[in-house]
């Protein structure tokens, strides 16, 4: 039985390694530029993960629809640098642990506005992607 991982051509997994080297230290910086206190809204999660959905619809839209198919920026970039830079599970015990704690609207609340608001941003992206402007000779 093979893997997922064995099917992916190694150098294409090196590149997905790389952008996700990239994209750790990132979300790390940007949660030490919003300060959270215990007990409150996740605000450095959630401006982390929309940020990122954002550049997701933007990046994927300009590298599938104006981009000639290249091998590895899509994997750097998207499932690497952005992988690593969102982070699904960092919402997820935030939001269990508000839950725990006794603030369950709270983290029910926080869930549902990264949810939506996620769907909402990345639809923004690809929006704005396709308004933009193409260069000269695109087409």
């Amino acid at each position: 039985m093979s893997t997922v991982a064995s099917r992916i051509p190694r150098d294409v997994v090196a590149v997905i390694a790389i952008g996700g080297a990239l994209g750790a230290p990132a979300r790390y910086e940007v949660s030490q530029l919003i300060h959270v206190a215990n007990d409150s809204f996740p605000w450095a999660t959630l401006v982390t993960n929309l940020s990122g959905a954002f550049v997701l619809g933007l990046f994927l839209t300009f590298t599938f629809e104006r981009l000639p198919p290249t091998r590895y920026l899509r994997p750097f970039f998207a499932i690497g640098f952005l992988g690593a830079f969102t982070t699904f599970s960092t919402m997820a015990v935030e939001t269990v642990t508000l839950a725990k704690d006794g603030y369950v609207v709270l983290g029910v609340g926080y869930l549902i506005v990264s949810i939506a608001a996620g769907l909402v941003v990345t639809y923004l992206g690809i929006a704005i992607a396709r308004r933009l402007p193409r260069s000269a000779g695109g087409s």
